[in-house]
């Protein structure tokens, strides 16, 4: 039978309820890293709403790798038991909960968007060094009060150590709390991706010059985090596929293409296919309807390894071809999900697929 939109995927042997996904959304409401009320009421709203799985924003594995200090954490204890309500109600309302786990790398260290998005000089308020492949900071079109963007710092080997280190221990405090899938931020131009693109990566030891060492770092903190996390539950990463930097020497899709099986290899059971964020200077491509879905095609087809497919995806038949074409296996809405937190109820309506509706919203299911 043909898969559709409201097909339950299973991935090892956890299931989906159905193929749509809360896209990671960073929420900026943090504070010093801790979940509160208005991430409860944020993703729980989406899991009511009817979304198969259910991700958090980018959460930090350590302090240093928030992008903005009002960014969610999970580098201790404390922050994890803040998350577990919020991952008790979204399993509660039959979603399946997720985290994505991060690190900014040279791209921490700014001021959240409501405050200019600037970076923030280690030395000034809230603000701290970050560290990259390089020591080269990223260069921001903004700029903070002094016009310098924050320091940055070279990660050497034991840096590099500590790294994998904390997303392995923020995998373990995540699954003790209840999360169903962990998320591996490579994406976006944040730390992993960093060391990824030949753009931020210029070193000449085991973790940069060729592709295979460019890739080392990702894929020693898969294997990290798959062999904390319980056989049964799935290894999502995101990843930008390509760097949209068509005119200099660039991550594009056909690396990420190459990339794909070994990250399965390394115990990646999904592939969230995004793109960009590498550098300000990136053509961005005519954001239309499934701008991005070819990536993630792409990599379905040329590494036979399972796909998210997202970027402005907003119809409920399109969503439904994506899976029914065998384009994508998941299909993340971030943007259309936060206008319409119910989305998945209205396009199974659409779609003519019997779904469960929460029963104190049943007043309103459709006729």
């Amino acid at each position: 039978m043909t898969d559709t939109l409201f097909t339950p995927l299973t991935l090892r042997d956890t299931e989906f309820r159905n193929r749509v996904m809360l896209s990671p959304m960073c929420q900026y409401s943090a504070d010093d890293g801790l979940a509160n009320d208005w991430h409860q009421v944020h993703l729980g709203a989406r899991a009511a709403g009817g979304a198969g799985v259910v991700i958090t924003e980018a959460t930090a594995v350590e302090p240093r790798g928030r992008i903005t200090p009002d960014c969610l954490g999970i580098w201790s204890d404390e922050h994890a038991e803040a998350l577990e309500p919020v991952v008790d109600f979204v399993a509660s309302q039959g979603a399946t909960p997720g985290i994505q786990l991060a690190h900014a790398g040279r791209k921490a260290s700014h001021h959240p968007p409501a405050e200019g998005s600037g970076p923030i000089p280690a030395d000034r308020k809230r603000g701290w060094e970050t560290v990259s492949a390089t020591d080269e900071p990223y260069p921001s079109g903004d700029r903070s009060e002094s016009g310098d963007p924050a320091a940055t710092r070279r990660l050497d080997a034991e840096g590099i150590d500590e790294v994998i280190a904390a997303f392995a221990a923020a995998a373990e405090r995540a699954r003790d709390v209840g999360f169903e899938v962990a998320e591996v931020h490579a994406a976006h131009g944040y730390l992993l991706h960093q060391f990824l693109s030949p753009v931020t990566n210029d070193r000449d030891d085991a973790y940069g010059g060729n592709f295979e060492n460019r890739a080392r770092l990702l894929r020693e903190v898969v294997e990290a985090v798959r062999e904390v996390w319980p056989d049964g539950k799935p290894v999502f990463v995101r990843i930008s596929a390509t760097d949209w930097l068509p005119d200099r020497d660039s991550w594009d899709v056909d690396d990420s293409v190459r990339l794909a099986p070994l990250l399965a290899e390394a115990g990646a059971d999904l592939i969230d296919v995004s793109g960009g964020g590498i550098h300000p200077d990136q053509q961005l491509p005519s954001a239309g309807p499934g701008y991005q879905v070819p990536y993630a095609e792409a990599i379905r087809e040329g590494a036979d390894v399972p796909v998210a497919a997202v970027g402005g995806i907003t119809e409920p038949t399109h969503a439904d071809a994506l899976v029914r074409n065998e384009r994508a296996d998941l299909v993340a809405l971030g943007r259309e999900m936060l206008r319409h937190p119910h989305w998945p109820l209205e396009a199974a309506h659409e779609l003519d697929a019997d779904v469960e509706w929460p029963v104190q919203y049943r007043r309103g299911q459709f006729e």
